[in-house]
Formats: structure tokens, C-alpha cells, sequence
């Protein structure tokens, strides 16, 4: 009976093969590996060693070598079908029956994947032709290597409607395989069969091991779309495959860690700044099955999308995917990018290192998923903190097993406690002797420093995204004719930060004009440091060139837009709506000032004249 090496290679995945061999025999954990007495010679001392990351055994006494498979079948005495079967039930996968439609579609599979293997071939020999060069240029352009090129196979396909369908027609390749495998596609108009990818950069999408199963193509010129891939065939469903996982595979068993994100350039400048542990998936947001296979590569992989609200806005739909699907020992990282960068513009302007502090500093799926059901809506009346703690603590009923979220239940209730403990200081604070201003230094920990145990981690990066906002008003002044009016309208909930907004705002409505010195010294008047509490500190503004002083007016608007848009936009839009009611209920020119004065600040955030006009 002949099983699909898919079906194979799912059992492998879900079955270690310490977990099989220590049903024999006594293991000893020596760092990542066990060892054992051999059971295939007289064995007197520890002579086998079990890799779990690499999915063998092997004897250094005899030479005995394996997967679970030959170890079930040598140890059991069992047959080749009789250990599939064994091992299906373990791994809880039930037994193909091969019938011969089954092994006459297994026959086909092979084939696509020999035709998708010839097209591929045809695409990289093209890439380095002449006939290639506007690929080439792009590719170069880029900042890629040959190297880095040739090992992710990347080619070319030309602008004409039957390329590749007259060159694979010259190997003896039938036009059907060619349309199966999407290579070709059917004209509706007059039948014609012509080439599905043209005059694009190809991307290979491989399996696990390696095979071209479908390919990706970015578009040179002004074609659209920019990025297509394969239609769905009998190999490529795009939900369940990540481009990259072939040459990630290595390096991440090595490093027990993959990293995850947004498209085939992020992974491949990864791979040219020496970072290989990388995927992407293709064009959709992060599915079970993905998360699954990401699982299989390191238990909590860093999701680090783009530095924009779609990158965000997709991180947060991986977290939604992920909450039903975790188990004990598995989760995600959320890697936050700077404002508008992707991974490629981070390290071509601060170097690798850079990148990689990132990923130092990411946060865990808790804490990711608490920041952002905060940051949807204002908290700043009773109902409004009750709506966030029901919507919280639904999140955490989405949790499946059972002992995951009885684990979130414990700390999202922590999180709730020490966030009434937060608004409860917040609010003697406020209503305290108010001249202690004036007479004390306003310093506080950064709370990104490690040894700072009063912040919660999951108010981190909302707490960074405020620091740079208004660093750059500092460093910026003439910011505030553009967000002055947003800036007003917010709230920091941070009592140091809600001071420092409004201290800023107080300043420059007093002097008009005023230089980045004599706002810093205006400060240091009220009470701050030189540092302003570490807003102006080197590690806050490390991964934000826009809030320097150094940065163009046009970049520093840019980036306080995107940071503002983020922390501000639900705030901005709800304080909106209810003034609209307001003026529909009692029209005067208080109420009617607030509106005009709210909808140009939201107008402001979102960089456009496009809010509808409600009145």
C-alpha cells in the first residue's frame, strides 16, 4: 500500500521521536538531545542519541539510523502499512484508503509538481538572460545578491501572451498539466490559452521539502495587481502553505525561533541581512493550519508585520486566529516596526541590529491583545472601563483548552487590578495639591527599561507611541498648527504624559514661534529634567527618525500623522459622534465650535478632507 509522503511527513511532525523510543527505553536529556542504551546491539552504555529537532535516531556504537517509522517497524516487528496505521492513531490522523483513484490522483501530483519544477527552471534561466534584465535591475535595485537570488530561485516571466506555454510545449508537457498546475489560463473570449504570469518577477512557493508547488510574481511596471500568485490547484492551497518554510526550516530548528512577515521581499531582504529563520504568508491573513506550521518551526513565533495600520490591523487578526487554536507551551510574539517601515527600510537605515532589538522588545499575545482592546475605545467613565473589561475577558473565553485560559483568566484579572490600582492613583494625583508641580523634578523610570517592575508590560507599546508623539511635538514645534487640535482632544491616561500634552500645548499657545530650546527650558521652568522624564532620551527616539530634531518638518508630520491616526482615531471618532449629537439636541455656537473643532482634528489625523460632512 503506498501512502502520500504528505500524509508521512504529517506524521513525523506530530510524533517526536523521543516520544516513541522512550515508550522502550529509558532516555537521558543531555541539552536539546537524549540519549539511550541501544536496543539494536548489546549496548553497555548510552550509545543511541534521539534528535527531536531533526527527527532522527542514531547509534554512534552500531550505526543503527532512523525516523519513528523504521524504529516502530525494527523494535515492533510490525510491516510498513501495520506502523503507518500505529502511528496515525498516536499522532490522531486517520488512514488514507488508497484506492485507485486515490493513487492515480497521487500520480498526478507528482506531475504538477515535475511541471511546476520545469517552469521554475524556465523562469530563473530567463531571470540571468538578457531577455531577463528589467528583472535583474529590479532585483539588484533592491540591494539583493546573486547568492541570495539563486537560493530562493527567483526568475523571471516575459511580457508575451505564450512564453512559457510554447517553451513547455517543446518539452512534451500537455497543455492540461500546464493549466492544472496554473500555469496557463483559458481566455473566456475566444478559448485561447496564454501564460497566467507576465512580465513579472516569479517567486517559487515551495512544500516543507523543498518542492515547487505554485509561485508568487511581483510585476514590473504598472500592471495590476502588483503581486499575484497561482490560483488554488491540488498542490497549493494558500491558507495552509508560507512562502519560505523550505530554507527557514533549517535555520530555525537550529535557532528555535521563526520569525513571520508580510510578504516574499521581507522574507528574502531577512535572508540577504543573514536572517533565514523567516516566512510569510501569502497575501492573507495568518490561518489555524499556518499557526500550526509555524508551531512546528519554534512554540512562539514573532509576528512582525509592517509599521502602518494595515500591518496592524493584520497582526491583530493573527492574534484573533491564534487565541481558539493555543495549547500549553505555544503562543505568539507581536514585533512592533517603527512607523511606516517594513523590515527591509529598518535595516537599510539602522543596520541589522536594529532589527533584531525589535524583536527583543516584542511582547507577548497577552499583553498584545490587552493593548489593543484598551486602545479601541475611550476608558475614561465607568461604563466605558466596564465595556473594555467585558470585551477583555471575552477574549479570553475564546481560549479552547482549557488550562490556556485558565492561565489568561489569572492574569488578565491582574491586569484589571493593577489597572484600577493605575486609575485610582491617577486620580488623587489629579485632584491633589497641584503646586507640587512646580516644585518637584518631573522624572520617572522609562518603562522600557528592565528593571522597572511598576509599568505593565502590556501598556508598553502604546506608552512608546505617546513618548515619540510628543518628543516630536518638542523637538518640532510648528507641529501644532497641524495636531494641535488632536493633541488637545486625547487622553494619554498616563498622568506624567497627560501632564507633559498639556504642558506642551500650554506653552505653545503662549508664545507663538517658538525655537525647540525654549520650549525644552519653558519645561524645565514647570518642573521637568533635561531628559523630560526620558521622552528625549536616545533609546525612546532610537526607532523613531521622524520625532528627532534632525528630521525634516515633512517627515516629522508623516510620522505623528501614522502615531496619532493609531492611539488617537477611535478617541477622536467617538468624541465626534457625540458631539454631533449634541449639536443636533441643542444647537449654539459652543456646541457647534466643539464639532467643527473635533472634525478638523480628526481630518488632521487622518490626512484627509473626506470625513463626512454629518451636518
Amino acid at each position: 500500500m503506498n501512502f502520500a509522503p504528505e500524509f508521512l511527513d504529517e506524521i513525523r511532525s506530530r510524533i517526536r521521536v523521543s516520544e516513541i523510543v522512550g515508550k522502550r527505553i529509558k532516555l537521558l536529556k543531555r541539552g536539546n538531545e537524549f540519549l539511550a542504551v541501544c536496543p539494536f546491539h548489546n549496548d553497555t552504555k548510552p550509545s543511541l542519541s534521539i534528535v527531536d529537532d531533526k527527527n532522527f535516531y542514531h547509534c554512534f556504537a552500531c550505526g543503527a539510523h532512523g525516523d519513528i517509522i523504521k524504529f516502530t517497524m525494527e523494535t515492533e516487528g510490525l510491516n510498513f502499512p501495520e506502523t503507518i496505521e500505529k502511528l496515525a492513531t498516536i499522532a490522531g490522523l486517520e488512514m488514507p484508503s488508497q484506492t485507485p483513484e486515490m493513487r492515480l490522483r497521487e500520480n498526478r501530483r507528482k506531475t504538477l509538481k515535475d511541471v511546476n519544477e520545469e517552469a521554475c527552471r524556465f523562469y530563473e534561466k530567463l531571470l540571468w538572460s538578457s531577455a531577463g534584465q528589467d528583472g535583474l535591475f529590479y532585483l539588484k535595485n533592491r540591494g539583493l545578491s546573486d547568492n541570495v537570488i539563486k537560493k530562493y530561485r527567483l526568475g523571471f516571466s516575459l511580457g508575451g501572451r505564450h512564453s512559457l506555454k510554447d517553451a513547455m510545449s517543446q518539452k512534451g508537457i500537455d497543455l492540461s498539466l500546464l493549466t492544472e498546475a496554473g500555469l496557463v489560463r483559458v481566455s473566456e473570449q475566444n478559448g485561447d490559452h496564454y501564460d497566467y504570469f507576465r512580465n513579472r518577477v516569479m517567486f517559487p512557493i515551495s512544500d516543507r521539502r523543498g518542492q515547487v508547488i505554485a509561485f508568487g510574481a511581483r510585476t514590473i511596471g504598472e500592471s495590476q495587481p502588483k503581486y499575484l500568485n497561482s490560483p488554488e490547484t491540488p498542490l497549493f492551497q494558500k491558507g495552509r502553505i508560507l512562502y519560505g518554510i523550505s530554507q527557514a526550516r533549517e535555520s530555525s530548528s537550529q535557532q528555535k525561533e521563526i520569525i513571520v512577515t508580510e510578504g516574499y521581499m521581507d522574507v528574502i531582504a531577512l535572508a540577504e541581512a543573514g536572517i533565514t529563520n523567516a516566512v510569510a504568508p501569502l497575501g492573507t491573513a495568518l490561518t489555524e493550519d499556518q499557526i500550526n506550521e509555524l508551531w512546528r518551526l519554534g512554540k512562539e513565533p514573532f509576528i512582525c508585520f509592517d509599521g502602518d495600520e494595515a500591518g496592524l490591523q493584520a497582526a491583530v487578526r493573527a492574534a484573533d486566529r491564534a487565541l481558539p487554536v493555543l495549547k500549553p507551551g505555544h503562543s505568539l510574539c507581536f514585533s512592533i516596526l517603527p512607523p511606516g517601515e517594513d523590515p527591509d527600510d529598518l535595516i537599510k537605515r539602522l543596520g541589522i541590529g536594529a532589527f533584531k532589538d525589535v524583536l527583543t522588545r516584542s511582547v507577548s499575545l497577552a499583553d498584545f491583545i490587552w493593548d489593543q482592546e484598551f486602545r479601541k475605545r475611550q476608558t475614561n467613565t465607568p461604563e466605558r472601563l466596564a465595556d473594555f473589561f467585558k470585551r477583555i475577558r471575552g477574549k479570553v473565553k475564546e481560549i479552547s483548552d482549557r488550562g490556556v485560559q485558565e492561565a489568561y483568566r489569572d492574569n488578565i484579572e491582574q491586569k484589571i487590578r493593577q489597572l484600577r490600582e493605575h486609575l485610582n492613583g491617577f486620580e488623587k494625583t489629579k485632584w491633589g495639591n497641584k503646586s507640587n508641580y512646580s516644585s518637584k523634578k518631573w522624572h520617572r523610570p522609562d518603562p522600557f527599561d528592565t528593571g522597572s517592575s511598576k509599568i505593565n508590560a502590556s501598556n508598553v507599546m502604546a506608552t512608546r507611541q505617546k513618548q515619540i508623539i510628543l518628543a516630536a511635538f518638542i523637538n518640532h514645534p510648528g507641529l501644532v498648527e497641524d495636531f494641535g487640535e488632536a493633541l488637545g482632544y486625547l487622553d494619554f491616561v498616563d498622568p506624567f504624559l497627560d501632564k507633559l500634552r498639556l504642558d506642551i500645548l500650554d506653552i505653545t499657545s503662549m508664545e507663538q514661534g517658538l525655537e525647540v530650546s525654549e520650549i525644552q527650558n519653558h519645561l524645565i521652568q514647570r518642573g521637568y529634567d533635561k531628559e523630560v522624564g526620558g521622552i528625549l532620551n536616545s533609546r525612546v527616539l532610537r526607532h523613531a527618525a521622524f520625532a528627532r530634531s534632525n528630521a525634516s518638518e515633512a517627515l516629522a508630520k508623516s510620522g505623528v500623522r501614522e502615531l496619532l491616526s493609531r492611539i488617537g482615531k477611535y478617541q477622536l471618532e467617538e468624541q465626534l459622534s457625540a458631539a454631533q449629537k449634541v449639536v443636533e439636541q441643542d444647537f449654539n455656537e459652543i456646541n457647534w465650535n466643539r464639532f467643527t473643532s473635533l472634525r478638523a482634528a480628526l481630518v488632521a489625523v487622518n490626512d484627509s478632507s473626506n470625513v463626512e460632512d454629518v451636518l
